[in-house]
């Protein structure tokens, strides 16, 4: 359930042809025109070193794209892109909110997605030989197990993944979020950046939080926005977050339902505790779709990453309430966000890898709310995969060269107001902006946190010390509906 799907991703021709490296391990790029489907970007490929233990041995692809800065005269530099995952395309990101970012900062920056390495048009791991394969892996299982018929073949499912991954494929050894930085380093110099401009959301903020470790003198600004708390996530703890955090800012759901007498009101909470009781029992048929309890759970935590979603949110949970009472029980290029994902999450974090464990910690997750297990069963994957050696676990405390702006709202279901302090807590000399409303990520859905991530990625200026930006109208008044998109809609961190 962790893979990313970007809104709106399109298909790219890179045109771009890899080059060798350059004898001072930085690659050139050649860029050259993305296509006629994406007029005014240019894409590239470059090669970079498999192991940066062993810079002159076997290399690796990394595709890129960027919208040019506008504004010759006055351009800063070239502004580098994470959306999130991990899994997700920096590339798609780039050719799908490039011209709305190069607009946000004045056409000063070089707007630059690229794919990390594992990922997308980057020598991309596959699990599996085709769609086919990848839709047979998930047969017969949940979203997530909530009956305890369903644990074990779960977790033998998902385990089996490792080997399945890890055989014949190079790239699944080297797929560690510190070679990812690593790789953006070498990327920074190859664009002729003295020092990064970085804007990561989601698990974006991992990245930026191990660039800023490993290269605290290299940082010109970096935004973090959605964040996770690094000695969580590195350490497989990140479930002490999750199985709280989603219920915190679906309670926010149901209270703005009842104010604002949304369709799954007046008393939603009652309503919402009936559904899945009802669920749980029996699943629910509404129209040609079946809703299981995994289902359910989902489609709310899925709804808690953009309150513009709440009202059709509510809309379902009211239908599937009626109908409780009526219920009746290829290419091997696939898109690889499932298998990304836990490429380098695997690769990152050293999860247990007997079965009770998982189940112990299962019961751990769901006594923090109903939404913990869907959150931690997916770690399965990694029971059978070794992490990689060059993986950064650590030590996250350091001092940066320059500020660095950590963006967090107060009901993030996803990634929790707590990793934004952590963070702050942890990068010295980093200033938090707060956002306090709901969601996951500010920039784009908060006019106050987009303003102020566009002046320091401008001009350096940092908020005031204690900035909270003011939340947005009740997600289901129908003036909520003007207010602008996020830059930004994945189903996954």
């Amino acid at each position: 359930m962790r893979v990313t799907v970007l809104a709106a991703a399109a298909a790219l021709l890179v045109t771009g042809a890899p080059v060798a490296l350059a004898e001072a391990g930085v690659p050139r790029i050649d860029w050259q025109a993305c296509g006629p489907e994406h007029p005014g970007f240019e894409c590239a490929s470059v090669k970079v070193p498999l192991d940066h233990d062993n810079p002159r041995g076997a290399a690796t692809s990394v595709a890129l794209a960027r919208k040019p800065a506008t504004d010759k005269a006055r351009r800063i530099g070239s502004l580098f892109l994470n959306p999130g995952g991990p899994g997700g395309s920096g590339v798609d990101f780039a050719l799908r909110a490039g011209n709305t970012l190069s607009a946000n900062l004045q056409g000063r920056f070089d707007i630059v997605g690229f794919d990390p390495r594992g990922i997308g048009r980057s020598d991309p791991l596959h699990c599996f030989a085709s769609t086919e394969e990848l839709d047979k892996f998930f047969e017969g299982v949940p979203g997530f197990p909530y009956l305890a018929a369903q644990k074990r073949p779960y977790f033998e499912r998902y385990r089996s993944l490792g080997p399945e991954c890890r055989d014949d494929q190079t790239i699944a050894r080297h797929m560690s979020t510190a070679d990812v930085a690593r790789d953006m380093d070498l990327l920074r110099r190859a664009v002729g950046d003295r020092k990064i401009s970085y804007l990561g959301f989601s698990y974006g903020s991992y990245l930026g939080a191990t660039y800023a470790n490993l290269f605290p003198n290299n940082i010109r600004a970096l935004v973090v926005d959605g964040v996770l708390n690094p000695e969580l996530w590195s350490s497989g703890r990140q479930i002490e977050s999750d199985r709280i955090a989603t219920k915190e800012e679906f309670r926010e759901f149901l209270r703005n339902c009842d104010e604002a007498a949304c369709v799954f009101g007046p008393n939603s909470e009652q309503r919402w505790n009936a559904l899945l009781a009802s669920v749980r029992a029996k699943p629910i048929q509404l129209g040609d779709q079946l809703y299981t309890y995994d289902a359910v759970i989902s489609t709310a935590i899925g709804a808690m990453y953009n309150p513009r979603d709440w009202p059709d949110t509510a809309t379902l949970f009211d239908q599937l309430s009626d109908a409780a009472t009526l219920s009746v029980a290829a290419e091997p290029d696939y898109p690889n966000g499932f298998d990304a994902y836990n490429g380098n999450v695997c690769a990152d974090i050293e999860f247990p890898r007997a079965f009770e464990a998982y189940r112990a910690t299962a019961r751990y997750a769901e006594a923090g709310s109903e939404f913990g297990p869907a959150w931690w069963w997916g770690n399965a994957a990694c029971a059978n995969w070794p992490v990689n050696h060059d993986r950064y676990t650590g030590p996250w405390r350091t001092r940066t060269n320059a500020p660095v702006l950590v963006v967090g709202n107060h009901f993030d279901g996803v990634t929790d107001f707590r990793g934004a302090q952590a963070v702050n807590r942890q990068l010295a000399g980093s200033r938090l902006l707060a956002y306090a409303g709901w969601g996951h990520t500010a920039y784009g859905l908060s006019k106050c946190a987009t303003d102020h991530t566009n002046a320091y990625l401008l001009n350096g200026t940092l908020p005031p010390v204690g900035t909270v930006c003011p939340a947005n109208p009740n997600p289901f008044l129908p003036t909520t509906a003007a207010l602008s998109e996020p830059l930004f809609q994945p189903a996954h961190r």
